[in-house]
């Protein structure tokens, strides 16, 4: 079986080992594939397995051998899952591999807002502490998250360990879903979207990207959230306009936003929200824990097995 890698640096820069898939065949890793070398590096694959690189109708059917794409990765909008389904292409990707690891990002986010640990921190090496009147000082509000409404947009894996870790701080917790779950963590209340963006004091998302959740946050849904609330998203880029949320940050219309994902990644340098205040951006690392990456590899590797013994597991388009 001849298995082909075509972007396997963001997953495995060198820190773990491929073993568990390099076992099941031929396999070539290539830490990064353009989009013109993908049909010559894949021609001969019959697994092709992909993070960013895009798999769409064209390159799909230029691969006349390929039987199954794995996606490295939960959200597969890099493969025409229509075009893969209409050549009886297997197409299957990573689920629920770093709902800890996320969840953990969205409360180091949260801290930051609430704490300004950072920017702390580098006020003392700025030798602020050590020219002060007095034994401390903070250059911020400081913000107590027990007792703050948390409203979660989404109750998949990462909402529902977002939602548990929010109520060990005291937090209340409201969610708002297109299906509530049989079963979930005692002490959270379902709502519809406006009572959430009306009633929370931080909103974490944590949905997919759709035609209906594309730019959900925007200035009409920004205008209904209070003034002293936070905005998280290490979900999708593109859930935001990044326009509106600059403008609102700089107005003062909510108090802060943090970010792990933009619209355009890697972003361009005008993007708008790099002059946005009260904002902290990080370079889209809420998955990429070793024990979140580890965890991707093994369950690719899964899925992989599972094909060639027929036994398939975790696919998108059957």
């Amino acid at each position: 079986m001849k298995i082909v890698i075509l972007d396997g640096f963001t997953s495995n820069p060198g820190d773990l080992s491929w073993d568990k898939i390099t076992k099941l065949g031929d396999c070539a890793i290539y830490d990064r594939t353009s989009p013109s070398d993908i049909v010559e590096r894949a021609k001969d694959a019959e697994i092709v397995l992909t993070c960013k690189a895009i798999l769409d109708e064209e390159v799909i059917l230029s691969l006349p051998k390929l039987k199954c794409i794995g996606v490295l990765a939960t959200g597969y909008n890099v493969v025409d899952i229509e075009c893969a389904k209409h050549q009886d292409i297997i197409v299957t990707n990573v689920p629920n591999y770093t709902g800890l690891s996320g969840a953990q990002m969205v409360f180091a986010l949260l801290l930051e807002l609430t704490n300004r640990v950072g920017d702390h921190s580098a006020s003392v090496f700025k030798n602020k502490w050590s020219k002060a009147s007095d034994f401390c000082f903070w250059d911020f509000p400081l913000i107590e998250l027990n007792g703050l409404t948390l409203g979660i947009v989404g109750f998949g894996g990462i909402g529902k360990a977002v939602s548990r870790i929010a109520i060990a701080f005291g937090m209340k917790v409201i969610i708002s879903t297109r299906t509530i779950p049989e079963s979930y963590p005692e002490g959270i209340e379902f709502c519809d979207l406006d009572a959430l963006f009306q009633n929370s004091d931080v909103i974490t998302l944590h949905c997919p990207l759709t035609p209906g959740t594309k730019e959900m946050i925007n200035a009409e849904r920004i205008n209904q959230m209070k003034t002293t609330s936070y905005l998280i998203n290490i979900s999708r880029g593109q859930l935001i306009h990044e326009k509106d949320l600059t403008e609102a940050l700089n107005s003062d219309r909510i108090a802060g936003a943090a970010l792990d994902v933009l619209a355009q990644e890697p972003p361009s340098s005008d993007c708008p929200l790099f002059k946005a205040k009260n904002c902290y951006i990080t370079p889209h690392i809420a998955w990429a824990t070793l024990a979140s990456r580890e965890r991707l590899i093994s369950i690719a590797a899964d899925n992989i097995e599972g094909f060639i013994e027929g036994k398939i597991v975790n696919a998108v388009n059957v």
